[in-house]
C-alpha cells in the first residue's frame, strides 16, 4: 500500500500537540486531573469499572494496546495481537458511535479468536485514545488513518468488519484500498444515504443537529431515546443515575469534533458519489432498525449488485451487534472462513453452513470421548504391566 505523504508515519515524529480533552481513558485512571469529580468517578462509576474490566478482557484475549503516531500528528490507538501470526488471517473490527471499541468488540474476541483470526480493534478518531489535530472530519480521513495503522502493524492484505458509522469507514477503505482489503461485512451502516433522505422523512430526525443530539446524549433523557430507538427490545428499566454515569464518563469527550463528524456524514451526500466496491461484501441489517432503516440495506444492496449478500436479522434493532452477538458472530465466520463468499440457491447460507461445521465438530468430540475410557484403561494396563518388569525390560513393552 502507498500512502499520501503526510500520513506516512514517522519513527521520530513528536507527539501531536495537546487537545482540551484528549486521552480520556488516563483522565479516567488519573483523578487528580479530574479534581473531586474524578475522584468521584473513580470510587463510584459503574462505568469507569466496567471500562477498566474490558481492558482485562481484551489483555486476557492475547491483545496488547498500541499508539500510532501518523505524519500528520493524529495518533491511532487500537488493539492487535500480542503476538501476531502470519497463519492467522487478520480481521480488522471497526466500532459506530458510542464509547469506544472496547464496549462493542468486548464480547466478539474469544468466539473470533477460536476461529483462528489475529484481531485488530482500533478507536476511531475522537473515539477513546485517538485524536488528530487536523480540521479533517470525513470517513475517508479515518479510513485513511486507521489504513496507515495497519500498515505500521505489519498488515498488507486483511479482512473488515465495521458496525454503524464503523462501517462507513470500513466501505471507504474497500474503495481506496482494495490491495489491502480482502472482504468487508457492513452492520447497520447506511452508507448509501442521501441528505434529501432527512427532508424526505426516512429518519426519526430531519437535519442533522437533531441527530447529534441524540447520537451524542449529553442528558439522561436523550441517551433513553437513543437506547429506545437502538434496540428492538430495549430494558425497561433505565435509571437516569446511570445514564448520567455514563455520559459523564463516556460522552463527554470531543463533542464538538463528533458533532462535525456527522455533519460532514449527511452534508451534500449523494448516492451517485458513492463508489462501488469490487471485494466481496456482507451486509447485515436490523429488521426493527430505527437508526437507519432496513431500506438502506437494500439500496446498498442494489448498488453493489452481485457482489454481495444482504443478510437480516429478525428480532433487532440497530444495536444488532450487542442484541444478536451470537448469531451476527455466526455469519461474520462463516463469510470470512468459507471459500466462496456468495449463496446461491444450491448452497447452504452462512448461517446453516456454521451450525453444519459445529454440529460436526460437536460429533467428533463425542466419539472421542466414548472412546476415552478405552484409552484410559488401556493405559492403566500398560503402566501395570511395565512397573511388574524388571527394570532393565521395562521399556521392551513399547517395541
Amino acid at each position: 500500500m502507498k500512502w499520501n505523504s503526510p500520513l506516512i508515519p514517522l519513527a521520530h515524529w513528536p507527539p501531536p500537540p495537546a487537545h482540551p480533552g484528549s486521552d480520556r481513558a488516563h483522565r479516567i485512571r488519573d483523578p487528580i486531573s479530574r479534581g473531586a469529580a474524578g475522584e468521584m468517578t473513580r470510587c463510584v462509576s459503574f462505568t469507569a469499572f466496567r471500562d477498566r474490566c474490558y481492558d482485562h478482557t481484551f489483555y486476557a484475549a492475547g491483545l496488547r494496546p498500541t499508539n500510532t503516531v501518523l505524519g500528520d500528528g493524529a495518533t491511532v490507538h487500537f488493539w492487535a495481537p500480542r503476538s501476531p501470526n502470519p497463519a492467522r488471517p487478520p480481521l480488522l473490527l471497526i466500532h459506530g458511535f458510542g464509547a469506544n471499541a472496547k464496549w462493542q468488540w468486548a464480547g466478539y474476541l474469544r468466539p473470533l479468536l477460536r476461529s483462528g483470526f489475529d484481531l485488530y480493534v482500533p478507536d476511531l478518531l475522537f473515539f477513546g485514545g485517538s485524536e488528530a489535530p487536523g480540521p479533517d472530519r470525513s470517513e475517508t480521513y479515518q479510513a485513511r488513518c486507521l489504513a496507515a495503522a495497519m500498515e505500521v502493524a505489519g498488515v498488507r492484505r486483511f479482512g473488515v468488519v465495521g458496525v454503524s458509522y464503523g462501517g462507513f469507514v470500513a466501505y471507504r477503505m474497500a474503495a481506496m484500498f482494495p490491495e489491502a482489503v480482502e472482504r468487508a461485512v457492513l452492520i447497520c451502516a447506511g452508507v448509501c444515504i442521501e441528505e434529501r433522505d432527512l427532508a424526505a422523512g426516512l429518519f426519526v430526525v430531519n437535519n442533522p443537529d437533531d441527530a447529534a443530539s441524540i447520537l451524542l446524549p449529553q442528558r439522561p433523557d436523550k441517551l433513553r431515546q437513543l437506547v429506545r430507538l437502538s434496540f428492538c427490545n430495549p430494558p425497561r428499566i433505565m435509571p437516569s443515575c446511570c445514564f448520567r454515569d455514563y455520559i459523564q464518563v463516556m460522552c463527554t469527550d470531543y463533542v464538538t469534533e463528533k458533532t462535525e463528524l456527522i455533519n460532514t456524514l449527511i452534508k451534500d451526500r449523494k448516492l451517485s458519489d458513492l463508489p462501488k466496491i469490487m471485494q466481496p461484501t456482507l451486509i447485515i441489517w436490523g429488521e426493527q432498525d430505527k437508526i437507519f432503516p432496513l431500506e438502506l440495506g437494500h439500496r446498498l444492496q442494489r448498488h453493489l449488485q452481485e457482489n454481495s449478500q444482504l443478510v437480516v436479522i429478525k428480532n433487532a434493532g440497530h444495536a444488532v451487534n450487542l442484541e444478536k452477538s451470537k448469531e451476527l458472530c455466526e455469519h461474520i465466520q462463516a463469510f470470512f472462513l468459507s471459500f466462496s463468499p456468495y449463496s446461491h440457491k444450491d448452497q447452504m447460507s452462512y448461517g446453516t453452513r456454521w451450525k453444519v461445521i459445529v454440529r460436526f465438530a460437536g460429533l467428533s468430540m463425542r466419539r472421542l470421548a466414548s472412546k476415552l475410557p478405552l484409552l484410559l484403561q488401556k493405559k492403566t494396563w500398560i503402566n501395570q504391566a511395565n512397573m511388574s518388569l524388571p527394570r532393565t525390560s521395562r521399556s521392551n513393552i513399547y517395541a
